[in-house]
């Protein structure tokens, strides 16, 4: 049974646009402002993603892009995490970031590598892709072993994580251990149906997903298996870790994803958490079942490296 906190915490953040007094909910269209966005996001992450004081910060550039590293006490020297945020592809970096990846981190006892992939529309497809192979070549290049990472992404992080699994498999080059997807968007054309029935039941920004995701991908075909992971082949993939609840538009992808990767023979587990919504599990310890999900997502990985 969902717990009351959960109720009343979704139930606020997906009635939001009544605290802007507003009756209406947003709707994405051409003329969002995503200077705007990226602003208000990045004035209140000032605020809100704190890093602990048990885990210390150390910016690192890979080639030009800006990284840092996230590394509690006593963590091992040869095992990480290396972590893609989310934003929708047009928003997020290690500011926004940086309080959500340490909860990973405080969880695991694991450090983690978080980067500023560049962002659509400015940097479409595959630029964001490309800056997450790099960020793992920069592992591989300084002594990581692919057995001792895991990838880790939420929403659009969880589809680069996959995109960037498939991409380092179609190069035969060394996987990491396991990767871990919280709610990705698997198949760009969004015609699966829970994006019609949890259109008002998920918290995600309606028609984010159409909007900001053909920006990603510029003149690239939505078929292109890099760019919509769910197509193509799914085997000889790294252990996989997939999280969604059931009130969010992305259930259906993930749900298809899981499903077709395990009949090609990659090992997937899969959570599907009743009533939560998008990316719920980085809204730990807020309310029961995303520290629940934190903690078994953290499981897993302690599961793979430790």
């Amino acid at each position: 049974m969902q717990s009351l906190k959960s109720k009343l915490i979704i139930g606020l953040i997906r009635n939001r646009h009544l605290l802007k007094f507003k009756l209406k909910k947003e709707v994405v269209d051409d003329h969002y402002d995503v200077r705007k966005f990226r602003d208000s996001t990045n004035k209140a992450s000032v605020k809100t993603q704190i890093v602990p004081d048990n885990i210390r910060q150390e910016p690192v550039k890979i080639n030009n892009m800006y990284a840092e590293w996230l590394i509690p006490e006593n963590a091992p020297k040869d095992k990480v995490i290396l972590y893609i945020h989310g934003g929708g592809y047009i928003s997020g970096s290690c500011l926004t970031h940086r309080g959500h990846v340490s909860k990973f981190v405080n969880g695991t006892g694991l450090k983690a590598l978080l980067f500023d992939y560049r962002l659509a529309p400015e940097h479409p497809f595959p630029a964001a892709l490309d800056d997450c192979l790099m960020a793992y070549d920069f592992l591989i290049k300084n002594g990581y072993k692919g057995e001792n990472i895991v990838i880790c992404g939420e929403s659009a992080g969880g589809t680069l994580t996959l995109s960037t699994l498939k991409a380092l498999r179609n190069r035969e080059e060394e996987q990491p251990k396991a990767g871990v997807a919280i709610s990705p968007l698997t198949d760009f054309h969004c015609e699966t149906n829970s994006f019609k029935t949890n259109l008002h039941k998920d918290i995600a920004t309606i028609n984010s997903w159409n909007i900001w995701g053909r920006w990603y991908a510029g003149k690239t075909s939505f078929d292109d298996e890099l760019l919509s992971p769910l197509l193509g082949d799914l085997s000889h993939l790294t252990p996989l870790y997939l999280c969604v609840g059931t009130h969010e538009v992305h259930l259906d992808d993930t749900v298809n994803f899981a499903e077709k990767a395990t009949k090609q023979g990659t090992m997937v587990t899969l959570k599907k958490w009743p009533g939560m919504v998008h990316a719920f599990p980085i809204m730990s310890p807020l309310f029961p079942e995303a520290k629940a999900a934190m903690d078994d997502i953290c499981k897993f990985i302690k599961g793979k490296l430790l």
